[in-house]
């Protein structure tokens, strides 16, 4: 049998070896199911979903619990956020309502609800956001399991060393896994910010995603090599490539080994030049795990997974308790805090956003909250008062000209001034300051770096808006690059700019977080870098191997390239110079 080699995203690195097992739990689309019901069974219907939906809120404890116990609460709210689904008034009562007035059977009514929920979060250009799909159908599977009484194949009766292999694997399967069994995953869904993936980083199981149709080329007892760093699945390797990815793992572990040395050293370069290695982040919960990964601070804590979580605008108290959860946890390190980002791939049921042909370039992030004023004003009194437990700055998203800037910085100050007046106590000295995301800002730069107190580039968007390229569309995907040499001046203008005004500059989009840029970074001076913090350990290895000089210099070369793939060569040839290629 010949060897085939298939390739998906890797998101959990490691290489493994093993034989194939191919996991197919009944799923809730498969299951046959009595469409409509008659007026007199309507009662009946109500109480059989009450009562799946009752065990299947028990039947999430006690996961919760097993995850608690593994991975430890900031995990395990991962799967509570699957119970919060069940108690979602615009959720399950939806289902009810599908018995009631359509006459459908608890099974069609669940399908139903959950497809509509998941079409919506697929229909999100945010990466995140459109994850989220596999956590509601995981919920509609748990539901029709409990109707019909079938709970398929179970990931406990697997008690021999194997590689699985499935369509897809819930939050919920991840977390029972186990790595005495389970060497590594793949499946034909899913991407790099599904909690199946988030899981499968925090229990060390390799894993590939993503892998499409490709994936019926695996059979059941095949043998499997899998690279969660490449992406790559080799079926039926032959002898040869079985002996080099034997190496290649022994050169990968050995790696990791030195790796875990750079997690709470500073981020250094050979010559003594310091800079701040923060972390992106979405939650309270997720603010531990930074500390964790040896995070200096909070880059980016994006407030709109606070508003998204909730079925009505989140209170002040409300949102203060989690801005002043997340100040506590880092105990005094900085964090920088922006106010509500929604709008273009990310809406709010309750805040009735009108529909638009571009919603990317319409009514979104500082434009709403400006429009929306109330909506600003109670975010900024909430951040405000937590401003007393920390070290807080507070950063505006989307700020294309100074008209905007201006604007917020008075409602800032009104603000600060009310809450002065009232005896409340916060912090005097927050800084202020903005996120580059947008090219007109970079472009003027020098005049925001008068008036602003730092800048937070936002490489993701900026990139997007630079070259013109939806970086969710397969066909322009290619294009969509940091290393753009576009994209490379307007940074170096940003912190250029920011200096001459003794300001700083931070970076928090994914560039930030990319070994293969982070000599460039260096070169440019960059600040304070944030980064999910699966990153922070390679790019504070990065930084710690190369002289500022050497990087000036090769910035130097870089600014006269024109294209991003001679960009990416150079870059690439640097690392293998300095002894920083880690691919084993």
């Amino acid at each position: 049998m010949s060897p085939i080699t298939i390739r998906g995203t890797g998101v959990s690195e490691g290489i493994r070896l093993g034989k194939v097992f191919l996991y197919k739990p009944a799923v809730h689309k498969d299951l046959p199911v009595r469409e409509m019901i008659s007026e007199a069974e309507v009662d009946d219907e109500i109480q059989r979903l009450q009562e799946a939906k009752n065990n299947s809120y028990q039947e999430l404890n006690q996961i919760i619990e097993q995850a608690r116990a593994k991975l430890g609460k900031d995990k395990a709210a991962i799967l509570k956020a699957q119970q919060a689904f069940l108690n979602d008034p615009s959720f399950y009562p939806e289902m009810e309502k599908g018995i009631r007035q359509h006459k459908y059977s608890a099974e069609k009514a669940v399908n139903e609800v959950v497809e509509k929920f998941a079409r919506l979060f697929e229909g999100m250009a945010d990466a995140y956001l459109k994850e989220r799909a596999a956590d509601v159908r995981d919920v509609g599977r748990r539901l029709i399991r409990q109707l019909q009484g079938n709970k398929g194949m179970q990931l406990s009766d697997i008690k021999q060393e194997v590689i699985l292999v499935a369509d897809d694997l819930a939050p919920s399967d991840t977390v029972q896994l186990n790595k005495k069994y389970i060497l590594a995953f793949a499946t034909r869904a899913g991407g790099k910010t599904s909690h199946t993936a988030i899981l499968s980083r925090s229990l060390g199981i390799p894993a590939v995603v993503g892998l499409g149709e490709n994936i019926n080329q695996i059979n059941n007892d095949d043998f499997l090599i899998l690279d969660g760093s490449t992406g790559t699945c080799i079926v039926n390797p032959d002898h040869s490539t079985i002996k080099e990815y034997e190496e290649k793992r022994k050169r990968e572990e050995e790696a990791l080994r030195l790796l875990e040395q750079f997690t709470f050293r500073p981020a250094m370069t050979m010559d003594g030049y310091r800079f701040e290695i923060a972390a992106n982040i979405g939650t309270p919960a997720e603010a531990k795990l930074a500390l964790e990964h040896g995070a200096e601070g909070i880059g980016l804590y994006r407030t709109e997974f606070l508003f998204m979580n909730e079925t009505t605008m989140p209170s002040e108290e409300k949102q203060f308790e989690a801005y002043k959860q997340v100040l506590s946890i880092m105990q005094g390190k900085p964090v920088i805090i922006r106010t509500l980002d929604i709008g273009g791939d990310k809406e709010l049921p309750y805040l009735s956003l009108p529909k638009e042909m571009n919603p990317f370039l319409g009514y979104r992030a500082i434009r709403l909250s400006l429009d929306q004023r109330e909506l600003l004003v109670t975010q900024l009194r909430a951040l405000l008062r937590a401003s007393a437990f920390g070290k807080l700055k507070i950063m505006f998203p989307m700020i294309s000209g100074l008209e905007e800037w201006r604007q917020a910085r008075a409602v800032f100050a009104e603000v600060k001034e009310q809450l002065t007046k009232e005896g409340v106590e916060i912090d005097p000295a927050v800084e202020v300051g903005i996120m580059v995301e947008v090219p007109s800002t970079a472009v003027l730069a020098d005049k925001f770096a008068k008036e602003v107190d730092f800048f937070s580039i936002g490489t993701n968007d900026l990139v997007q808006y630079t070259i013109a390229v939806d970086r969710m569309n397969e066909k322009v995907g290619y294009l969509y690059d940091h290393l753009h040499p576009a994209i490379i001046r307007l940074v170096k203008q940003v912190i250029e700019a920011s200096h001459r005004e003794g300001k700083w500059t931070g970076m928090c989009g994914g560039m930030a977080g990319d070994p293969l840029a982070a000599p460039l970074l260096v070169g440019l001076g960059l600040d304070e870098w944030s980064m999910v913090a699966g990153s922070i350990k390679k790019v504070k290895q990065v930084i710690s191997k190369v002289y500022r000089g050497e990087c000036e210099k090769l910035l130097e070369e870089v600014l006269e390239m024109t294209e991003t793939s001679e960009v990416r060569r150079r870059l690439e040839d640097f690392q293998k110079e300095k002894g920083l290629d880690q691919r084993p």
